[in-house]
C-alpha cells in the first residue's frame, strides 16, 4: 500500500471510492453501521482468519495485506444478493437501512466463525450457530428504527436449534401455514458461501514473504506511518529524532480514538504501529498464572481466560479466569473487541480519566504488568502502574500477569472472586458508570461463622483519575465475622474512599450503587443480614452464572389470533428496496461522490446563550492553517435574507448576528478541503463574547413565566375545554392538589446526522442533496437566503438515514448554510455534522412541566382534572404552537369527567424544539400515566 494517508479510515465512503457499504454516522466510533470482515491469512500454516472490525477506527495501514469483505461483497444487484441480505429483506429487518450493512457483516461473521466450529454439523440449510449466540451475534450494532425483534429473527433463522414456527412476520410463508420450512427461505451455504481471502491476495503474500522478514526495512516511513518487527526497532525509532518535533501516536489498532478522540485535538503526523511485534502477542502459562502480551485483542484475551478456565491443569484459577472473561465480554462491542488491545484499554486507563472496566478487573484479580523503558525492563503492581504519571511512547507494556488463585485445603478455604459493572446497556457497548472487583478467600470457622481474608477490592469509573483499592475497607474486613455492625463500618469507609472528582455526574449515585457492589458481595456471608447473595456457606461462595444478570432468557413470541376481515390488510409485503439498503448500494447524502474541488464545513456554534458575538479566531494549530475562509451571515447575497429554517408560525435566523440569542446557534460556518480539517478547526474556535446592555437570557420556564415571555396560540389550535371544573371537583370524594410532573427533553439521535451537499450551477441556480423529511420547504428557505427564485434552487433527497421529526423543519439550517457556502464560494460544499454539533444545535423533543389538581371518587372514578402546563420551546416557534392540541389528544385517552388546563408556550434562550415521534402526544400520555398512577 503507497501512496495513501495514514490517518485515513478503512471506510472510504463519499470521496472517489465506489463502494458505500459502510455507513458514518458519526457516533463516536459505537454504532455499529461500518462493521466490515478483515480476513488476514498466515502463509506458513495456510490459514486465513477472519474477524469483524469497525472501519470508521481502521487506518488504512493497518489493514496492509488483508482482505476486506463489506456487504456488498456479500451480494449485490449484479451478482445476486445473500441469504443474508434477503432473510433481512423478508423479515422486515430495515427501516431506515443506515444501519443494515454494518448488521449484515456482523451476522455473516458470526456465522462464518461458527461453521468453522467444531460443533456437530447443522441439516442442510442451517449454520453451526446457536440461537442464543445469533441473538448475540449483533449486540454491538445499533438500530434507531425497526426494533431489533425483525432483525433477531433474520438473524435466528440461520440458527441449527431455532425453531422456525417462533420466528416472526414474514414473506417467506404466511400467518395459519401448517408448516414453517427452512426450504422456504432463501438458501444457505455452510460457511457462509462467500470467498474471504482471494487466491491472488494469497500469492502476493507468499512471494513477498522474504521481503515482510527482511529487517532493514520494515521501519522505513511510508507517509508517516513506522512498523518495528522488534522491541529493538522500536526503540531504535524513538531515538532516531524523527519524531521531535511531532507528536507520534503509537497504535495496535486505533480503537482508542474511538474513546478519546473528542477530548484529543491533535491531528497526528506520524504513527508506530507496534501490532506485529511478536512478543507483544505471545501468550506465556506459567505456574503461577497466564501472561498475556500486551498487543493481543480483547477477544483473544477472553478465548485465552475462557480455555484457562475450563483447563484442568488449572482448576483454582477457573473462578478467576471466568469471571474476568464474562466480564470483558462485557466491554465495548464484539467488533471492537476483535482489534482493540488489552494493553491499549490498560495504557488509556493510565493516561486518562477514562473508564476501564478492564484495569479495575484485573487491578482486583492482583495482575502485575510488564513495562520496558528503552533498555530497562521493569515489572510492577498494576496499582503502582495506574499511580504513575502519564506514560509516553518511551514505556512500552509489554505484558499483562494475571496470577493463579488457590483455594487452601489446609485452612479450609475457597476463592471467592466477584466483578460488578453498572451501565446504560447490560450487554456492553457501554461506558460504565461505576465497575468493581472483588476477591478473597472464604474460610469458617469452628463456631459456623464465615470469615474472609486475603480481600482485594477494587473500585473504578466513578469519577476517578483511575481504578483504585479499597485498602481501608479490606483492612477492616480481613479476619471478623461479617456482623452488621462490621459491614456498616466497612459502608462507611468505602463512602469515604470512593469520592467522586468534582464535576462527576450522579456523583452521589455512583457512590450508592459502590455501596450496593459491597453490600453485594458481602451479603453471603454476613451473620444476621439477608440480601441478595445465595446461602451462607463455603460451597456455595464461588460465583455463579445464574445471578448474572446478562445470562438473559432467550427471546420468544406469542401469537395474537385476528380474523380475515380485512384481507390483505395485515399480510406482511417485503418494502421496496431493502435488498439494495442491506447489500450498502442504497444511496445516501454522504455516499454521492465528492464533485471535482468540493469543500467542507463546520458551523462555528455559539457557547452562551445570549450575547454579542464580538470577534471570532482560531487558535494557532495545523487544522486552523487548512482554513479557507470563515462564511457568516455578512456573506449573505443583497436580496437574500438571514433565515435558516421556517415554519407556519415563523422564521428562524441562520446565524445569530449581531447577538447570538441561545447556545448551540450556529454564527458561522469555516471551510476546509476535508471534513477531518474542517472538524477539528470548528473545535478551535475561539469566540470573544460581550453581555453589555442585555438581560439575562431565560433558560427555563420559571424564568419565562417571571418574563412573560410565550409564543401566541392561533385561537383555532387550543383545544376546548371539557365540562365544569368546580362542580367536577365539588363531586368529589378525594382530591390531590397542585401536584408537580415534569418531563426533560429527547435527543433525536438518528443515524445519519445532519447533512448536506450543494452544488452551484449555472445562471444563479443551485442543486441541494439535503438528508431532509420536508425537502419542499427547504427549497422555499434556501431561497429565500440566496434572494433568488424558488425555481432556481432544486432539493433532492432520496432517502435518510433516520429522521423522527428532526430533519423536518431542523435540516434546513444545514441545506442552507451549505448552499450559501457554495453559492459564495462557486464551488460544491459538503457539510455533514458530527454527533456532538448534532446533538448541540438540532433540538429535539420539548420538554414539559406540568402542575395537576385532581379529584375522584372513593370508587377509583376520576370527576375533575385541571392542568397548567409550560412547554419550552426554545428560541422560534417551530411548531411548537401545534403542542397543545396535541397534548390534549394524547391526555384524553381518559375520562376525566371535567378537564380544564391552562398551557403556555414558552419562548427561551435554548435551542428550538421540534417535532418528534408523536409530538404532543408522548407528553400528553405520560402526563396522564402519572396522574392515574397517582390516584390509584
Amino acid at each position: 500500500m503507497a501512496g495513501g494517508d495514514p490517518e485515513g479510515e478503512a471506510r472510504g465512503r463519499g470521496l472517489t471510492c465506489r463502494w458505500r457499504t459502510t455507513c458514518p454516522a458519526r457516533q463516536r466510533r459505537g454504532c455499529g453501521a461500518c462493521v466490515v470482515l478483515i480476513a488476514t491469512y498466515n502463509p506458513t500454516k495456510d490459514e486465513v482468519t477472519e474477524f469483524s472490525a469497525s472501519s470508521c477506527l481502521t487506518l488504512l495501514y493497518n489493514i496492509n495485506l488483508c482482505s476486506v469483505i463489506t456487504t456488498e461483497g456479500l451480494g449485490n444487484t449484479k451478482d445476486g444478493f445473500h441469504s443474508i441480505q434477503k432473510r433481512m429483506a423478508g423479515f422486515h429487518a430495515s427501516q431506515c437501512g443506515f444501519c443494515t450493512p454494518g448488521m449484515c457483516m456482523s451476522i455473516f461473521t458470526s456465522l462464518a466463525n461458527a461453521d468453522k466450529s467444531k460443533k456437530p454439523e447443522p441439516q442442510k440449510g442451517f449454520s453451526k450457530l446457536t440461537v442464543s449466540e445469533a441473538e448475540r451475534a449483533f449486540s454491538g450494532n445499533m438500530c434507531r428504527c425497526t426494533g431489533y425483534r425483525p432483525i433477531v429473527d433474520a438473524c435466528k433463522s440461520f440458527a441449527s436449534d431455532v425453531d422456525l414456527e417462533d420466528l416472526g412476520l414474514n414473506v417467506f410463508w404466511k400467518k395459519g401455514d401448517k408448516h414453517a420450512d427452512v426450504s422456504k427461505l432463501p438458501a444457505y451455504t455452510l460457511g457462509g458461501g462467500v470467498c474471504t481471502f482471494p487466491d491472488f491476495l494469497k500469492s502476493e503474500i507468499k512471494s513477498s514473504l522474504h521481503h515482510l522478514n527482511d529487517d532493514s526495512d520494515v521501519t522505513i516511513s511510508r507517509e508517516g506511518w513506522y512498523h518495528p518487527k522488534s522491541i529493538e526497532q522500536y526503540y531504535d525509532l524513538l531515538n532516531s529524532g524523527l519524531f521531535s518535533d511531532c507528536p507520534v501516536k503509537v497504535v495496535v489498532a486505533n480503537t482508542s480514538s474511538g474513546v478519546k478522540g473528542y477530548k484529543d485535538q491533535d491531528l497526528y503526523d506520524k504513527y508506530i504501529d507496534i501490532g506485529d511485534i511478536p512478543e507483544l502477542s505471545a501468550i506465556w502459562k506459567k505456574d503461577g498464572g497466564i501472561e498475556i502480551g500486551a498487543a493481543t485483542p480483547i477477544s483473544k484475551t477472553i478465548e485465552i481466560l475462557e480455555q484457562e478456565a475450563g483447563s484442568k491443569s488449572s482448576p483454582n484459577g477457573s473462578v478467576v479466569f471466568r469471571k474476568l472473561a464474562e466480564h470483558m465480554s462485557k466491554v465495548a462491542t464484539p467488533f471492537v473487541r476483535n482489534t482493540a488491545s488489552i494493553g491499549g484499554n490498560i495504557i488509556l486507563a493510565q493516561k486518562y480519566p477514562f473508564p476501564s472496566d478492564i484495569a479495575t478487573i484485573l487491578l482486583g484479580a492482583a495482575s502485575t504488568v510488564r513495562l520496558q523503558v528503552y533498555s530497562q525492563t521493569l515489572e510492577v503492581t498494576l496499582e503502582e502502574f495506574l499511580e504513575q504519571p502519564p506514560s509516553d511512547p518511551s514505556t512500552l507494556l509489554l505484558s499483562i500477569f494475571i496470577p493463579h488463585w488457590a483455594s487452601d485445603s489446609q485452612k479450609e478455604s475457597k476463592v471467592i472472586f466477584e466483578t460488578y459493572r453498572a451501565a446504560p446497556r447490560p450487554l456492553g457497548n457501554a461506558v460504565s458508570y461505576i465497575n468493581s472487583a472483588m476477591l478473597g478467600h472464604v474460610s469458617q470457622k469452628s463456631s459456623g461463622d464465615l470469615v474472609l481474608s486475603n480481600l482485594r477490592m477494587a473500585f473504578g469509573a466513578y469519577g476517578t483519575e483511575h481504578a483504585i483499592r479499597a485498602t481501608k475497607v479490606e483492612q477492616h474486613l480481613n479476619g471478623k465475622v461479617l456482623a452488621p455492625s462490621v459491614v456498616l463500618e466497612a459502608v462507611q469507609l468505602l463512602r469515604e474512599t470512593v469520592v467522586p472528582m468534582e464535576g462527576t455526574s450522579h456523583a452521589e449515585y455512583r457512590v450508592s450503587v459502590a455501596v450496593a457492589f459491597l453490600f453485594s458481595f458481602l451479603s453471603p456471608f454476613a451473620k444476621g443480614i439477608k440480601g441478595p447473595g445465595k446461602n451462607p456457606s463455603i460451597g456455595s461462595a464461588s460465583s455463579s452464572d445464574t445471578d448474572d444478570p446478562c445470562n438473559l432468557p432467550l427471546s420468544s413470541r406469542r401469537d395474537t389470533v385476528s380474523s380475515g376481515d380485512h384481507k390483505p390488510v395485515g399480510e406482511p409485503i417485503k418494502k421496496y428496496a431493502v435488498e439494495l439498503q442491506a447489500s450498502g448500494e442504497a444511496v445516501y447524502v454522504d455516499d454521492i461522490p465528492a464533485p471535482k474541488n468540493c469543500l467542507y464545513g463546520e458551523f462555528i456554534y455559539s457557547t452562551q446563550p445570549l450575547a454579542y458575538v464580538k470577534n471570532i479566531k482560531f487558535k494557532p494549530s495545523l487544522a486552523s492553517e487548512k482554513v479557507l475562509t470563515v462564511v457568516s451571515a455578512k456573506d449573505i447575497p443583497s436580496g437574500g435574507q438571514n433565515i435558516g429554517s421556517s415554519f407556519m408560525f415563523g422564521d428562524e435566523p441562520l446565524f445569530g448576528s449581531p447577538v447570538a440569542e441561545y447556545a448551540g446557534q450556529a454564527l458561522g460556518v469555516v471551510i476546509a478541503e476535508t471534513q477531518r480539517y474542517a472538524n477539528l478547526a470548528g473545535k478551535q474556535v475561539v469566540v470573544e463574547y460581550d453581555t453589555k446592555d442585555l438581560k439575562p437570557p431565560i433558560l427555563t420556564v420559571e424564568q419565562a413565566v417571571q418574563n412573560n415571555s410565550y409564543f401566541e396560540v392561533p385561537p383555532g389550535k387550543y383545544p376546548k375545554q371539557v365540562g365544569d371544573f368546580s362542580k367536577g371537583m365539588a363531586e368529589a370524594d378525594h382530591k390531590i392538589l397542585s401536584t408537580e410532573v415534569k418531563l426533560a427533553s429527547q435527543y433525536y439521535f438518528y443515524m445519519e446526522t445532519q447533512t448536506a451537499l450543494a452544488i452551484p450551477d449555472e445562471d444563479n441556480t443551485i442543486v441541494v442533496y439535503s438528508s431532509s423529511q420536508y425537502p419542499e420547504l427547504a427549497q422555499n428557505v434556501i431561497a429565500r437566503c440566496l434572494g433568488i427564485p424558488f425555481s432556481n434552487v432544486r432539493v433532492i433527497t432520496r432517502r435518510v438515514g433516520g429522521g423522527f421529526g428532526g430533519k423536518a423543519f431542523r435540516s434546513f439550517t444545514v441545506a442552507t448554510a451549505a448552499a450559501l457556502c457554495a453559492f459564495k464560494l462557486h464551488r460544491p460544499v459538503r457539510m455533514y455534522l458530527n454527533r456532538s454539533t448534532d446533538m448541540i444545535m438540532i433540538g429535539g423533543r420539548h420538554p414539559i412541566k406540568a402542575y395537576y389538581t385532581v379529584g375522584f371518587k372513593s370508587n377509583g372514578r376520576i370527576t375533575a382534572l385541571h392542568l397548567d402546563i409550560l412547554i419550552n420551546a426554545g428560541i422560534s416557534p417551530d411548531a411548537s404552537p401545534l403542542m397543545p392540541d396535541t397534548m390534549m389528544s394524547g391526555l384524553k385517552k381518559y375520562n376525566w369527567g371535567a378537564l380544564s388546563f391552562d398551557i403556555k408556550v414558552c419562548k427561551t434562550n435554548n435551542t428550538s424544539k421540534s417535532v418528534m415521534r408523536a409530538p404532543g402526544d408522548t407528553q400528553g400520555s405520560f402526563i396522564a400515566e402519572a396522574i392515574i398512577e397517582h390516584v390509584a
